[in-house]
């Protein structure tokens, strides 16, 4: 049982009634979007919810719990709870991949080759393959001459729409470094296409290459003067904007000390297509909504990156930081984890939440960390780090079963069976200096691709305990070693206390501390799942927020949001386009 969509975007009007429907459904649940998670056990956030939706929940399987995000619901569950998320499905952009041929008639795919994605993981691969097609058919449909790639990172897609599909372009970047990249890896591509080239009997010469720019701020005034540039230059007639997954400029990643765009990064392409005749078409992709820059109901006109809409600001609809972070939850990525994945992930938010009852009593700060009061303490991603160390170990104790011929672990024979593994690759110039260890996207990606991501989900197990093999002996086939919850919530403290530059006190009780929310815990894969289903919500109105400012020019364009990638490989799949007439 699920749920289907009933909106639509196609005009102002629309736009805004989904726009509205979206904030009168969160009022009632502020709770979820409000809580920062960290502070379950120590705020008792559960309680906060549904009685009856935390008793029916806490009983279920975890593969339920993970399919919440998608608007999947049991029959036996309280109809309010069946209500509460199946509306939150309806009301979220339907994320599903786009026929893009059937959207955009004339659509050219091309299947990249292996000199021109070289350095590309999967994920990159098919974004840049149905980007540089989309951008290709937009260029074509208004007549435009020179594509804009806004915060081109290493050039992938700049240098795709030069070499496949021989267009002119411009790679901006605030990152000289990312700029040099561009070039030499240009340079690189470049002798390959040339041979090729020639082997056709093709002219050469007219083969180009992205030009390089970097920028720290974009703006209308600065496309005037590069489209006049270029006009001088007679390379171009018109410039035609477009954004890909602008991560330097999201990111707030600038040189000196500029400080970041306050339109909120690759938001200010859109109101540079807005502002700058010049400027044809735009194509931008949601990312990192956490990090936009926020304004007030009273100064719209700040530049912010929400709300950027006449709509949304009369609204007076603020969603603060931690319902952008939830915007950046993918329902996807949710249900496409297994049971013992999910149940690791909830055991890690359980160690965090933990964790800050460290820092929650004030007679232990004062007692063990007085100095700790005058910061704001932050562990960053502590989880992360703690997943990819419990990764690492059971990824070698997998490689020593198969080099000790175990008959029960997966050979190499087996895994090429089943498709072509990544190459493992050790990470270089790690921040936590931990020579030797495997890249966790790596490590993760060539479990799942070939068929092993069971072997992750393997070490945690229901009954509380957590087993890995010993990296000091050679175990038996089939024989772990326990490892209980005390023991790993001890060394997640310990890390995160090394991370806040902290000794670690040998007078703390971990085991106590443990010991005291331990029977909460159970509790939070149930309060996070509900949670999640918020995230699709909350980006679909910062999706709609964007079409919405558009939508409401007086200027002649097409505006319209379509999900371009496929929401696994990238969760972040829903481009906005615009074109002007």
């Amino acid at each position: 049982m699920s749920a289907l969509g009933n909106y639509s975007c196609e005009t102002a009007a629309q736009t805004l009634e989904w726009i509205h429907a979206i904030i009168d459904f969160l009022k009632p649940f502020s709770f979820f979007s409000d809580a920062l998670v960290v502070n379950f056990f120590k705020d008792r956030l559960w309680e906060a919810v549904d009685k009856e939706w935390m008793d029916c929940l806490r009983n279920e399987p975890v593969e339920y719990l993970l399919q919440i995000p998608s608007g999947v619901v049991q029959d036996h569950w309280p109809a309010s709870l069946k209500k509460f998320i199946l509306t939150s499905r309806s009301l979220a952009f339907p994320r599903e991949q786009a026929d893009l041929r059937k959207v955009l008639p004339g659509l050219h795919l091309r299947s990249l080759n292996n000199v021109i994605a070289q350095g590309m993981n999967q994920k990159k691969k098919h974004e840049i393959e149905a980007l540089a097609a989309i951008i290709s058919s937009i260029v074509r449909s208004v007549g435009a001459g020179t594509v804009v790639d806004v915060g081109a990172g290493q050039g992938y897609l700049a240098q795709v729409l030069s070499f496949e599909y021989q267009l002119s372009v411009i790679a901006i970047d605030a990152c000289s470094h990312h700029g040099r990249i561009t070039d030499a890896r240009a340079e690189r591509i470049k002798k390959y296409y040339a041979a090729k080239m020639r082997k056709s009997r093709l002219d050469v010469t007219k083969l180009t290459m992205p030009k390089t720019v970097t920028c720290h701020i974009l703006s209308a005034d600065m496309l005037k003067v590069l489209s006049y540039s270029l006009q001088r230059k007679g390379d171009s007639k018109q410039s035609n904007l477009i954004d890909q997954v602008a991560i330097e400029h999201t990111h707030g990643t600038f040189e000196g000390k500029v400080p970041p765009p306050p339109e909120g990064g690759k938001y200010g392409c859109v109101r540079t297509f807005v502002e700058c005749d010049e400027v044809k078409a735009v194509v931008s992709i949601g990312c990192c909504y956490n990090l936009l820059s926020e304004g007030g109901t009273e100064n719209v006109a700040s530049q912010c990156g929400f709300p950027m809409s006449k709509g949304v600001n009369d609204a007076g609809l603020l969603l603060r930081k931690s319902s952008r972070d939830l915007a950046c939850q993918s329902a996807e990525r949710w249900s496409s984890l297994g049971k013992d994945a999910g149940l690791h992930n909830f055991e890690l938010h359980a160690f965090r939440a933990a964790f800050q009852m460290l820092f929650s009593i004030l007679k232990v700060l004062f007692r063990y960390y007085p100095e700790i009061l005058t910061t704001s303490p932050t562990i960053g991603r502590q989880g992360k780090a703690f997943r990819r160390q419990q990764n690492q170990r059971i990824l070698e104790s997998h490689l020593q079963h198969e080099s000790a011929g175990c008959p029960n672990s997966l050979s190499r024979e087996s895994s090429m069976k089943k498709g072509n593994c990544p190459t493992m690759k050790s990470s270089e110039a790690r921040p936590d200096n931990n020579k030797g260890a495997y890249d966790i996207n790596t490590c993760i990606d060539t479990l799942e691709y070939c068929g092993t991501a069971d072997l992750v989900g393997s070490a945690w197990g229901n009954d509380g305990s957590s087993h890995v093999s010993s990296s000091n002996q050679t175990a038996k086939c089939g024989e772990v070693k326990p490892i209980d919850k005390i023991s790993l919530f001890e060394k997640f403290s310990q890390s995160g206390l090394h991370r806040l530059g902290l000794s670690c006190s040998n007078e703390i009780d971990f085991a106590g501390l443990w010991k005291e929310t331990e029977p909460f815990s159970e509790l939070i894969g149930p309060y996070w799942s509900l949670r999640a289903a918020l995230g699709p919500v909350f980006e679909t109105i910062v999706l709609l927020d964007r079409l919405l400012f558009l939508q409401e020019q007086d200027k002649f364009l097409e505006a319209y949001i379509l999900p371009i990638f496929d929401p696994v490989l990238s969760p972040r799949n829903v481009a906005l386009i615009a074109k002007k007439f």
